[in-house]
């Protein structure tokens, strides 16, 4: 009788308690919205051709695609800095290391960060070039 009497407490509990589901958890397999970062500007294509002329060592026909390619000038400074570098490398290749010089300056002067390389600043030819350059902007940066 007793064990009657303790299956009909169980009637009389509330409803809820009965059924009482565990609480919702978040699922680990639920959607999680995505950062996307935006994508770099391509390099303008004059950039690119410029510096394959470079590489194949027409270092002339290099500069004059470099130089004469607006959408290298109007693009963000870090691809300008990229064409002048090109450049000055081609004007000290071809032993002309004023305007070699003069490229590493403009690059200076665009961005007082812009730095060659670990492997491209020992270079003999134009290692130096760009040492001068530096201090040049550097020193007039000063007054």
């Amino acid at each position: 009788m007793a064990a009657l009497l303790a299956l009909a407490g169980c009637d009389g509990m509330d409803p809820a308690q009965k059924t009482a589901a565990p609480a919702a958890t978040p699922s680990a397999a639920a959607p999680v919205a995505a950062v996307i970062a935006p994508e770099p500007p391509a390099p303008p294509t004059a950039l690119n051709e410029g510096i394959a002329l470079y590489n194949k060592g027409s270092y002339s026909a290099a500069v004059k695609r470099l130089a004469n390619a607006p959408e290298i000038w109007t693009a963000d400074i870090g691809f300008q800095t990229e064409a002048l570098k090109y450049m000055a490398f081609s004007y000290c290749v071809t032993s002309r290391k004023k305007l070699c010089r003069q490229q590493f300056e403009k690059a200076l002067r665009l961005d007082p960060n812009f730095d060659l390389a670990p492997g491209e600043k020992g270079h003999p030819l134009w290692g130096p070039a760009f040492n001068q350059a530096k201090r040049a902007v550097t020193a007039s940066a000063k007054k």
